[in-house]
């Protein structure tokens, strides 16, 4: 009879050491509006799953699409401004 073993501790053995960096930490702070504006434009593609889009469901799906360009829009500009290139 062959025993499974766990793995357990191989995986987490190096949990410590595979925390996000501040660096990453950052990042992530600083792509936080595009994240968030990804989940609205989500939820409302997320309501319309289930039944025909109404008027109402088209437009809130608009306003949700230009948030997000929006959103990456700055968040380019602000890389590009960091660094000096023009875009």
């Amino acid at each position: 009879m062959n025993h499974i073993v766990t793995v357990q501790d191989a995986v987490t053995a190096f949990a410590d050491f595979m925390e996000p960096t501040d660096a990453e930490l950052d990042a992530i702070e600083r792509e936080m509006p595009v994240i968030l504006a990804d989940v609205d434009l989500l939820d409302a593609h997320i309501v319309t799953l289930d039944r025909t889009p109404t008027e109402l469901d088209d437009r809130r799906i608009r306003r949700a699409r230009r948030r997000a360009l929006a959103a990456r829009v700055a968040l380019v500009n602000r890389a590009v401004g960091q660094t000096g290139g023009a875009a």
